[in-house]
């Protein structure tokens, strides 16, 4: 976090692309799931990381459980954004979870998961395993 009022890179990144949505990071209930507190927990391991650059790469549709709410929701793909600035954003939003030290996402994570574009339907059932395993709060 940058000291004096002035947003990070990450931060800067996050907000036309991902705030709109998500807001601050905490989401909109109901709607749109939470994101700080629950990212970091995801990439703590190889898949999570995995799958947290395939959401931002290709997107997700609902209906999800997250931190025990439902959402239904549509999330866009990012592939627009290059894989530094997805990186940005993602370590910005995992360093604000309680994960100490908080796992970090790099961009050869998202040029790796750019290699193979699958639709948001086969990140859902990505996601439907990992949270299966408990990988995903």
């Amino acid at each position: 976090m940058s000291g004096c009022g002035k947003k990070s890179a990450g931060q800067k990144l996050y907000g036309p692309n991902c705030g709109i949505c998500h807001h601050g990071g905490s989401g909109l209930p109901g709607e749109v799931p939470p994101l700080v507190g629950r990212l970091d927990l995801i990439a703590r391991t190889p898949e999570g990381r995995d799958y947290l650059a395939r959401v931002m790469l290709n997107g997700l549709d609902g209906p999800i459980k997250a931190n025990g709410g439902r959402y239904n929701f549509s999330m866009p793909s990012f592939r627009r954004l290059n894989d530094e600035q997805l990186s940005l954003i993602l370590n910005w939003l995992i360093e604000r979870g309680a994960t100490k030290p908080a796992p970090h996402i790099g961009p050869e994570i998202f040029a790796k998961a750019r290699e193979t574009e699958i639709g948001s339907n086969r990140v859902y059932d990505l996601r439907e395993k990992l949270a299966a395993e408990g990988q995903i709060p």
